[in-house]
Order: C-alpha cells, then structure tokens, then sequence
C-alpha cells in the first residue's frame, strides 16, 4: 500500500502554487513521462492503441467543453504516440442521459472510463458493469460512488474553506454582526457537502448565517430564485455577503441583487474561474473566486487513465499519492490537485500566467477601464 504521507517531491501545497508549477514538480518527479523500472517501461510499450470514454456531467460550467475535454484529449494522444482517442460524451445535466452515455462506452469495450458524475450515486451501477467488464474508472472531479480505480479532483473541503475565510476578510472587524446568505451546490454532487463543510469551518462563529440554500443541479436559474427569496425575507441592504458555491450561481446571484436595486454589492465568492467571473472580480461586482488548475487536474486524470491500460504501476502509484473514502469503497487512490484565492490582485499570477486567458480575452471594451485600474492594460 502507498504510504498517506506524500514523498516530499509530491508534497501537496494548498495555497500558493499555479498550476504551471504544479506541473512541473510532477515531471521534475519523474511522474509525468518516466520510464519507470524494467517491468513498468516494456509495458509502457505496448497499448499505444487504446480508447479512453470521457463522461462530463454538463455544459452550464464553462470549463468542462473550453478546458477539460480539450486538454485530456491532448493528453491522451501525446502519451500514446497519437495513437490513442477520447470518446466524449457530455451529459447536459441529466443522470439518465449520462448512464445511457456510459453503458454505450461499456458496450463498445472501451480500455477505460473518465467520468465527472452527474449524480455520484446514481452512477454506482454503471461503475459496476464497467469493472465487470474490466474496464477502468477514473472518478473526475466528483467522486462517484462504486468500484472506482481512482479519484482526481481538488481538496474540495480546502476549497470552501479558501471560500468562507475570504468572506471573513473582507466582511473585516464587522464580520460578527454581518448577515450572510449560502447558496450551496447540488445535494447529489458529493463535492457540495465539502465545499460546504469547508466553508462552515471559517463562517461558523464568524458571521451570522440567515438563510443556505442548496441549488438544484448547480442551475443558476435556481440560485437566482433562492437569493430573491433572501432579499425578500431578510432585506436587501441587511445582506452583508454572500458565499455561492460556484461561479454559475454567483453570476444569477449578483444579478438578482443589482435587480433588486443594489447599488453597492456585497462580496460574493465563486469557484471554477470562469471567464465571466474573472471579468466580474475585474469590475469589482464579485469578490473572488477559487482557481482550480485545469491543466493538472486534466493531465493527470489523462495520465492515470493511460498508466492503468498499459498496466505501469509504478507511474500510477506516483500519481496517486493520497487516499479518499466515498460511502462505497475505502482507500481510493487518489490526486488532489491544489487550490488559489484569485481576486484582483492576482489575476495576472494566475489565470493569465497559466495561458487559461489572455489578457485580450478577460480586457473586452467593456472592461477595459477597470483593467487598466488593476495594472492589467
């Protein structure tokens, strides 16, 4: 068995590192690319040919069609000489599209499986059938439920945590008698418990909770119901801050408010650094949100994907170097890839550092102005 403790090459690091040092920690480990000893490399040799299915959960999160899919489509073809394929199915938001998606993937013998559940229970028989059929599962970003291989995501419960202590901050020395509302994810999704655990763990006995709510399939369209619902019942100038579990749902919420006739915003958090969110944190309408590294978290579910096919254990188990637990299996292997607060001051060492966008992008006419407030033009 690994050990739990992680190899100091590999150590995890929460807060300050991007995701282009992030990376390169991992191929300076000789994790990414290595040749392994004698056994690992002869079989790295064969399985060139092989088809990895690529389950994504929807389209509402701007990241799964810009950066996910592309990236582990990369990935694939560069570690199998080009000669590897992703077949990419994306659910839409419906688990009974998502379950059809996958039994299609185990029926066409696929070599392993990539899936971000919709529903991480409701996913548990379709895990089955495919380690039945002996294929792999790689759990992405939720980890699902059944016999999976592997689980590759973030530290979710740090991530709420980077959440809660940002609203802490800037809510400053009134944050004990400031009235916050929680727009929380979808129940079903695993993750929204420990993005709110996390959360709680810097809110509780900080400010004063009003009103949480969960938030049907991440919609936006809900959580912009659920925060006219808060300004009604609690007041509209009463609301001190709001933490919203992604950036979907912190765009609806900002948006009921400015509707509602709110001049001065409150900080509102997100996650998933959406371009619309990173051009919100610019004008000053959000206060931040929680970059996640696209790059590592789709290079490295590509990489254990490909290691499990071709059977290199020891590149497999370099990557895995943490363990998890879901209601169902015990000792997941597991990557857990770090997090970053982005706001204004460090949008540069981030989002744009790391080529998610280019300055041009995020700097439209419309914000231009407050881009160049920050230093960005």
């Amino acid at each position: 068995m690994i050990p739990r403790t992680t190899p100091h090459c590999v150590r995890r690091v929460t807060l300050a590192l991007t995701a282009g040092l992030s990376a390169l920690s991992l191929t300076a480990c000789g994790v990414v690319g290595g040749s392994g000893d004698g056994a690992d490399s002869a079989s790295s040799r064969k399985s060139y040919d092989i088809t990895v299915g690529l389950l994504l959960p929807d389209r509402d999160t701007a990241r799964f069609e810009k950066f996910d899919y592309p990236l582990i489509k990369e990935r694939i073809s560069s570690l199998t000489n080009k000669q590897g394929k992703v077949v990419y199915a994306n659910a839409e938001g419906s688990e009974k599209r998502q379950s059809e998606q996958f039994r299609k993937m185990v029926a066409d013998d696929v070599d392993a499986i990539v899936v971000d559940a919709v529903d991480a229970e409701a996913v548990e028989p379709d895990v089955r059938r495919a380690k039945e059929a002996g294929i792999a599962v790689i759990a992405y970003d939720r980890l699902a439920q059944g016999p999976i291989d592997a689980y590759v995501s973030h530290d979710n419960e740090l991530v709420g945590q980077v959440q809660g202590r940002a609203l802490v901050n800037a809510l400053g020395d009134a944050a004990e008698k400031s009235k916050v509302v929680m727009m929380n994810g979808e129940p079903a999704d695993p993750n929204t418990a420990l993005f709110k655990k996390g959360a709680l763990s810097e809110l509780d006995g900080h400010v004063d909770i009003v009103k949480s709510y969960d938030t049907t399939k991440w919609l936006p369209e809900v959580a912009a119901e659920n925060m006219r619902k808060a300004i009604k019942e609690v007041g509209l100038g009463d609301v001190a801050a709001v933490y919203s579990a992604n950036d979907g749902m912190a765009g609806a919420v900002i948006e009921a408010l400015q509707d509602a006739g709110a001049t001065e915003l409150p900080p509102v958090t997100g996650q998933d650094a959406d371009l619309a969110a990173v051009q919100r944190i610019v004008a000053g309408t959000q206060y931040m949100t929680v970059y996640k590294s696209f790059l590592l978290e789709a290079t490295g579910a590509a990489d254990m994907a490909v290691a499990k096919v071709q059977d290199r254990s020891i590149q497999f188990d370099a990557l895995a170097r943490e363990r998890v637990d879901s209601p169902t299996q015990r000792d997941i292997p597991a990557m857990l890839v770090p997090v970053v607060a982005l706001t204004r001051e460090n949008i540069e060492d981030t989002v744009i550092q790391d080529a998610v966008y280019t300055v041009e992008e995020i700097c439209t006419e419309k914000y231009a102005a407050a881009c160049a407030e920050i230093g960005l033009l």
